[in-house]
């Protein structure tokens, strides 16, 4: 049984102080601008993130044009203390990759503003985002247990999962260049960028949990060998973390794609799979509370047959692609536990299995019954 989510709001994330980091920030506006900037009090979001340090303020600065206002996000890379999530992280990669899917695909990411390589200024390398106003279905506590997308009427909800979907179809669908793909693409000996990503996120989990090891997310890598795809298709540019909790919305359509920390080149099921896992996870979260969540929202078929209606691409073997997405949120979750573990707020349990919530479910995955129908 998962904890309460009142009690999982209040994970940490950082070791910074607030106070201080908005003088820093305050002072390299004003070095940025070329004039005196106000910047408001710093705070964390509420409900998602839990990987990159954001943090969101107001900026004002009198310009020739005029007074300028800006409502801005920053995104750094945590502190070494706060025990991070990923070993790296390429903020000049996100800052660019946010600005191409803007200009080459119409996809609505945050318009970049500014990116600081270095990290003398803030303690750590940073970008500025425009921030927007809208509607996020929360993380914490998740969307299916109370939320103004659980309160919805079935045809908004509708609507907001058909165009969830056209982001994806939307971004899969530009012929971006080799050149915009190429900082994209994983590293690494395979043949294929399915191969790369594969191994890079099994490097990932020897990482990430060091000499603990954890059974069944190894059981679950040995899987997808067992079940590799015969062709894996195309490759194209994916979010990576394409999840109705990385959107913001207005009267339920899409008004901002947030975090590109995962994006990379693979094949078009990568971030079908994610969508469509994500919103389960949430939903037998919800169910294990004994809450009704949304049963019939961001079903498989809908979502697949959606794609396919917008794009021509038939999406396939989504039952390898689900099981990686359960694998690779089972190998993030993990570490985020580890990080509450260090900060106090769990202790660590006798057996690592039970730092990923989703377990039964890959179990059931393994076992089959996952994606038959009344099991």
């Amino acid at each position: 049984m998962p904890e309460e989510p009142q009690q999982t709001a209040q994970m940490r994330t950082s070791v910074r102080d607030l106070d201080e980091l908005r003088e820093r920030l305050r002072s390299w506006l004003t070095g940025r601008l070329g004039c005196p900037v106000t910047v408001s009090r710093l705070s964390h979001p509420a409900g998602n993130g839990m990987s990159s340090e954001t943090l969101i303020f107001d900026a004002s600065w009198d310009a020739p044009e005029g007074r300028q206002d800006l409502r801005c996000v920053a995104r750094m890379e945590p502190a070494s203390e706060a025990v991070p999530v990923f070993p790296t992280y390429d903020l000049g990669k996100q800052f660019d990759v946010m600005r191409t899917v803007r200009e080459r695909a119409g996809v609505l990411a945050p318009r970049p503003l500014w990116f600081e390589p270095d990290p003398g200024p803030m303690g750590a390398p940073f970008f500025v985002m425009e921030r927007l106003v809208g509607d996020v279905p929360p993380d914490m506590p998740p969307y299916t247990f109370q939320s103004w997308l659980l309160k919805a009427p079935p045809e908004s909800r509708e609507r907001l999962q058909r165009q969830s979907v056209e982001i994806l179809a939307r971004l899969h669908d530009t012929a971006f260049t080799s050149e915009e793909l190429r900082p994209l693409e994983t590293s690494g000996p395979g043949g294929t960028a399915l191969r790369r990503h594969v191994d890079e996120q099994r490097a990932y989990y020897d990482w990430a949990h060091g000499s603990m090891r954890i059974p069944l997310l190894e059981r679950g890598f040995d899987w997808l060998e067992e079940h590799w795809p015969a062709d894996p298709g195309p490759d194209v540019l994916s979010w990576g973390d394409a999840r109705i909790g990385n959107v913001m919305y207005r009267d339920f359509t899409p008004v901002a794609v947030l975090d590109w920390e995962m994006a990379t080149v693979a094949p078009r099921e990568l971030d079908l799979a994610w969508m469509i896992f994500l919103h389960q996870f949430f939903q037998e979260v919800a169910g294990a509370f004994e809450l009704p969540g949304l049963p019939d929202f961001m079903q498989r078929e809908d979502v697949c047959r959606t794609y396919q209606e917008m794009t021509g691409h038939q999406p396939r073997d989504m039952e390898f692609y689900e099981m990686y997405a359960a694998l690779r949120h089972g190998v993030i979750m993990a570490r985020v536990w580890q990080r509450r573990i260090h900060f106090g707020e769990q202790p660590m349990p006798e057996n690592p299995e039970e730092l990923i919530l989703h377990r039964a479910a890959i179990e059931r995955m393994l076992d089959g019954s996952y994606w038959r129908p009344g099991s």
